[in-house]
């Protein structure tokens, strides 16, 4: 078991050394200077992309989830952050159309840029990860389907959200206090 776990750590680490930190640069600075953020993502991304979300809310910005009924119209100075790892989902590149055509930018996370999503969107975040649209073939993840993708998301997501909490002035306590007593 031992060996599956440094397997898939050890691969974890090597997308990470491959990511492009200025992108990631951009969609920091770009989340950072947004009136409003909405996100979307399906399946296991959604996931991911809901966790990114909440930390976004406790760092204090005006936030929501797509899809939630308390998701306000999206314009000038908004962002739309989308999650499409295998680069062509149907929802996500209508969801770009709509929110470019407000007015609002849009930040896609991806690990196939070259895909209609991320060409669509104003900003791209190339996660280099198998994803579902990749995973048959030689060189596989040991990870099954597009976990490797997912599980770089969620420890990418974090470490903006400490260079947002850093570029931001806002300290651990304040994002503690931002967090839910409904639990």
């Amino acid at each position: 078991m031992a060996s599956l776990y440094s397997g898939a750590l050890a691969e974890l680490e090597a997308v990470f050394d491959r990511l492009d930190d200025g992108s990631v640069e951009d969609a920091v600075s770009v989340i950072a200077s947004a009136r409003q953020i909405a996100l979307h993502g399906v399946g296991r991304e959604g996931l991911q992309i809901k966790g990114l979300a909440m930390r976004l809310f406790h760092l204090g910005l005006k936030v929501s989830v797509v899809g939630d009924m308390t998701t306000p119209p999206l314009g000038d100075g908004d962002l739309l952050i989308v999650s499409a790892g295998p680069g062509d989902l149907s929802t996500v590149q209508s969801l770009i159309g709509t929110a470019s055509a407000a007015g609002a930018r849009t930040l896609c996370v991806t690990a196939q840029p070259d895909g209609p999503c991320p060409r669509a969107a104003d900003h791209v975040l190339t996660i280099p990860a198998q994803t579902m649209a990749d995973d048959s073939g030689p060189d596989l993840s040991i990870l099954p389907m597009g976990s490797l993708f997912e599980g770089a998301q969620f420890v990418l997501f974090e470490v903006m959200v400490l260079k947002l909490r850093d570029r931001l002035g806002v300290d651990a306590e304040t994002m503690r206090g931002n967090h839910t007593n409904l639990e």
